[in-house]
């Protein structure tokens, strides 16, 4: 009998062969573009869920860029993560207006539901935890996402009840 590998459905594995084989492609079509690295980055985090080193040394080689520089881009911007993210990405908006309307409030509010820190993902890698310094709805303040998903107006303790929708919604429940 064949031995099946078992891995995490949310996040393809490194060594898909069909997944490796879309990213040389990717590489090859953007190595000679300007610029070219940031939507290779972007794409190929579509693709795995996160950037792991295998894909980085991958990409790096593909694209005749040393690795330090396709490190430093992905460390530089927030919006790449080199760790497995949960199925859903919560963002915690900080900036002046979100904060003063207590935006860190909410944001102690999830790490305490959650059970994770800002950065973290639960261990189920149904939720990852992000902070964000502005939506550009600041008179919606305080604001979080959840994916694509924007609320309004924010209240501590209105968050179990949120994430319980969610760990609905991913239950097939909602």
């Amino acid at each position: 009998m064949a031995e099946t590998k078992v891995g995490c459905a949310c996040a393809p594995s490194e060594t898909d062969p069909a997944l490796l084989s879309r990213l040389d492609e990717l590489v090859r079509d953007y190595r000679e573009r300007p610029g070219g690295l940031i939507p290779v980055l972007q794409i190929a985090q579509g693709m795995f869920g996160y950037l792991p080193e295998a894909v980085l040394k991958r990409i790096s080689l593909g694209m005749d860029k040393p690795y330090s520089e396709v490190a430093g881009v992905v460390s530089f911007y927030s919006f790449f993560s080199t760790r497995p993210r949960g199925r859903f990405l919560i963002r915690v908006c900080l900036g002046t207006a979100c904060y003063v309307r207590g935006g860190k409030r909410v944001l102690a509010a999830l790490s305490k539901e959650l059970g994770i820190e800002v950065g973290g993902t639960t261990e189920d890698r149904l939720f990852s935890l992000e902070v964000a310094r502005c939506f550009g709805a600041c008179g919606l303040a305080p604001v979080i996402t959840v994916n694509d998903d924007i609320h309004q107006r924010v209240k501590e303790s209105k968050v179990r009840e949120l994430i319980a929708s969610y760990r609905r919604q991913a239950e097939g429940k909602e």
